[in-house]
């Protein structure tokens, strides 16, 4: 949510400059999951496929903050979900899993 606001203009100069730095630093730290597979996002192979940072991914965890004052800014409303079962997982490592929701 934060990434659509900035591709799409909406952050000021100073927010723009903290969404950059923070996107900066995961790119940096992590690669880009497409890369490796770049079906994990097609919406017709894993419809609804979302990222889920595992609760010891603490690193990266801390790191978000800053995009919910953005978002809060911006008057985007989020939430804070945790899961032991998000869904059917097609993308696992360290840090993360990627999951199609199951179908409810």
């Amino acid at each position: 949510m934060a990434n659509a606001l900035g591709r799409n203009g909406k952050l000021t100069a100073e927010q723009h400059a903290i969404w950059r730095a923070g996107n900066d630093w995961y790119n940096a730290a992590y690669p880009n999951l497409s890369d490796a597979d770049p079906d994990v996002y097609d919406h017709r192979i894993n419809p609804g496929a979302a990222a889920w940072f595992k609760d010891s991914a603490h690193h990266l965890l801390e790191r978000v903050e800053p995009y919910l004052r953005l978002l809060d800014a911006h008057q985007v409303p989020w939430e804070r979900l945790e899961s032991a079962d998000p869904g059917r997982i097609i993308y696992e490592d360290e840090v993360q899993v990627v999951v199609v929701p199951l179908a409810g």
